[in-house]
């Protein structure tokens, strides 16, 4: 089952369960996603986005509520705060599961190896590698360090 069909399949089960913050959040997906379909149709594409893009807008929506838990927490706001915590919860049950740190390593040193990188100048194709095949699984913020680690040393 396609992401676009299970967000549609949990937006009417939290109708029937009235469950109103898993409700709203599942409409903010899908108003972002929809957005998202609007401009690709504007720059030609015959169908909507698929599921690659739907999770990177589901990584980003995490991203954004991350930072608003940190900024409503440092500013006492912590009700705020808890309901952000409450949408990232529900929006991660879209997105694959993330790799242990143990497999970040082993990706990142089967990147390296797959494209013979052997310098720093290679950072941008070694991570285009891993974005192409751990894209919604891997944190790349997080991966970056340990990519240039791995061709300084």
């Amino acid at each position: 089952m396609d992401l676009r069909t299970r967000i549609t399949a949990a937006t009417k089960q939290a109708m029937k369960n009235k469950d109103a913050t898993r409700l709203s959040t599942l409409r903010l997906i899908s108003a972002a996603i929809k957005d998202r379909d609007i401009a690709a149709r504007g720059e030609g594409a015959e169908t909507g986005v698929g599921d690659g893009e739907i999770l990177s807008i589901l990584q980003k929506m995490v991203k954004q509520r991350q930072e608003s838990v940190r900024t409503y927490e440092e500013g006492g706001r912590l009700d705020l705060a808890e309901q952000e915590e409450a949408e990232i919860e529900v929006i991660e049950e879209f997105l694959p599961k993330r790799m242990s740190e143990a497999e970040v390593d082993a990706a990142v040193d089967e990147a390296v190896a797959e494209i013979g990188a052997s310098s720093i100048r290679d950072m941008g194709r070694v991570m285009g590698v891993l974005k192409t095949k751990y894209a919604g699984r891997m944190d790349f913020g997080a991966a970056s360090p340990k990519v240039k680690a791995r061709l300084a040393g």
